[in-house]
C-alpha cells in the first residue's frame, strides 16, 4: 500500500523550502515549474521546462565537463564561470520567452539569485554561458509557432456533435527531442468492443469511476482527485526526490532533469499521435451507449457521470500514464542497482496532501489506477500508455544517462 502523508497548509511551505535547498539546479527547477504553471496549466507547461532543463544541463556540463559525451551543443566555458549564474540566466531567458504573463515573478527570482553571487568575471561569464546555451537549444528545438487546426469531427451527415475544438488536436510543429517521429512507438489499437478485455475495463470504470454510487473507498477517491492534475509541478518533484539524495552534485541533477524533461515532452507527442489516430471513446460516451457496443457483458447507464470532468481529447492511450511511464523509465535508469529513495510529490488539485512511493513501479501503477478512479480512462489504456512512455523514457536514458 502506498503511503499517504497528510501535511497541514502551514507545514507545506516549510517542506518545500527545505527541499529547494538541494542545489541551484533543483532549486530553479522548482521555481520554474511554479512559474510555468502560473502562466498556463496543463501539459503545455512541459514545453518551456524541457528547453530550460536542456539549456541548464548544457551550461553546467560545459563548466564541470563531467559528461563530455552527453548533450547537444558541446559548449566551451571560460575557466571559473559561475554555475549559479549560468543556471539563473538560462531559466530567465526561456521563462521570459514562454511565460510572458509572469515577467515580474521571473525578474524577482533572477535578481534575487544574482544578488547572492559576487560580482566579477565568474558571474559575468556564467550569465553569458547560460544565455548562449539557451540560444543554441532554441536553434535546435524551439517550436516554430502555432499550427493550423485541421481537426475533422467524427460524425455523420446532419448529426450534431459538440462544436468546441478538442485539446491537442494539432501539436505545435517542431522536432521531437528523442523520437524520429511521433508515431515511432505507436501502439496497436484499443480492445475490440466484443472482447473480454473491453467488458472488464468498461465494468471496472463504470463501478469505480462514477461520480455518485461508486465502489471507490476513501483513499481511492483521494488518489483520483490528486492525479486530476497534469502539470510540471506534479511530475518534476518526483525526479527531484532522486536528485535531492546525498552525494549528488549539480551536473548529475542537471542531466537527470534534462533527461526527464525530454522524455516527458516526447511522450506527450507520442500519446497524442495515438489518441488522434484511434479516436477511441471515453467512458462517459461508452457507458451512456453501452447498449450499442455489441457486447452483452456491458450494461448501459443513461445517466452515468465520471468523478471528474472528462478531458477534451480521445481516450486511448492514457496521457497521464504515458508521461508517468516516460519519467519512470528515466528514474529507473538513473537509480540503477542502488536503493530507491522515497518518491514524493504534491498536487494542485488536492492541496495539503503529499503522495509517496517506495518504488518507481508503485508510482506508475498509481497513476494508472487514478485515471480509472477518475472515470476518464480504462485500465488497458493506462497499461498501454505506461508501456509507450517506458519506451520513450528508455530512449532518453540511452541518450543522456549513458
Amino acid at each position: 500500500m502506498n503511503t499517504l502523508l497528510r501535511l497541514s497548509v502551514v507545514a507545506m511551505p516549510v517542506l518545500l523550502a527545505a527541499g529547494a535547498r538541494a542545489d541551484v539546479v533543483t532549486d530553479w527547477n522548482q521555481r520554474a515549474s511554479e512559474i510555468t504553471v502560473a502562466h498556463q496549466a496543463g501539459p503545455w507547461g512541459q514545453a518551456p521546462m524541457v528547453l530550460i532543463q536542456a539549456a541548464v544541463f548544457e551550461s553546467v556540463n560545459a563548466i564541470t565537463r563531467r559528461f563530455p559525451q552527453a548533450g547537444y551543443l558541446k559548449l566551451e566555458a571560460p575557466a571559473g564561470a559561475s554555475i549559479d549564474a549560468a543556471v539563473a540566466a538560462a531559466n530567465r531567458v526561456v521563462l521570459n520567452r514562454m511565460a510572458t504573463t509572469q515577467t515580474a515573478a521571473i525578474e524577482a527570482a533572477y535578481q534575487a539569485a544574482l544578488a547572492a553571487i559576487p560580482d566579477g568575471p565568474a558571474k559575468a561569464d556564467g550569465i553569458a554561458l547560460g544565455e548562449k546555451a539557451v540560444a543554441g537549444i532554441l536553434a535546435l528545438r524551439a517550436p516554430t509557432g502555432a499550427s493550423p487546426v485541421f481537426y475533422r469531427p467524427v460524425t455523420g451527415p446532419g448529426q450534431y456533435v459538440p462544436t468546441v475544438l478538442p485539446v491537442m488536436a494539432d501539436l505545435p510543429p517542431g522536432k521531437c527531442w528523442l523520437l524520429e517521429r511521433p508515431d515511432q512507438f505507436r501502439p496497436g489499437p484499443p480492445p475490440d468492443l466484443k472482447s473480454a478485455v473491453w467488458a472488464r475495463d468498461y465494468n471496472e470504470v463504470k463501478a469505480f469511476g462514477a461520480r455518485t454510487g461508486s465502489q471507490r473507498d476513501a483513499e481511492q477517491t483521494e488518489i483520483a482527485r490528486f492525479w486530476a492534475a497534469t502539470t510540471p509541478t506534479i511530475y518534476y518533484p518526483i525526479a527531484r526526490s532522486v536528485a535531492n539524495q546525498p552525494g549528488r552534485e549539480p551536473t548529475q541533477n542537471a542531466r537527470l532533469l534534462a533527461a526527464s524533461g525530454q522524455a516527458m515532452v516526447d511522450a506527450i507527442d507520442a500519446v497524442f499521435d495515438a489518441k488522434y489516430h484511434y479516436h477511441f471513446w471515453r467512458p462517459f460516451t461508452a457507458i451512456r451507449n453501452g447498449d450499442r457496443d455489441g457486447n452483452d457483458a456491458t450494461e448501459r447507464d443513461a445517466g452515468w457521470l465520471p468523478l471528474i470532468d472528462t478531458p477534451m481529447h480521445p481516450e486511448y492511450p492514457c496521457a497521464h500514464c504515458t508521461i508517468a511511464g516516460s519519467l519512470g523509465a528515466v528514474l529507473k535508469a538513473e537509480i540503477g542497482d542502488g536503493p530507491t529513495p522515497r518518491l514524493s510529490t504534491t498536487s494542485p488539485t488536492l492541496p495539503g496532501v503529499t503522495r509517496s512511493w517506495t518504488s518507481v513501479d508503485a508510482f506508475m501503477q498509481e497513476v494508472i489506477n487514478a485515471r480509472v478512479y477518475d472515470g476518464v480512462h480504462y485500465r488497458n489504456s493506462g497499461e498501454v500508455g505506461r508501456a509507450l512512455g517506458n519506451k520513450v523514457g528508455e530512449l532518453s536514458a540511452a541518450k543522456l544517462l549513458r
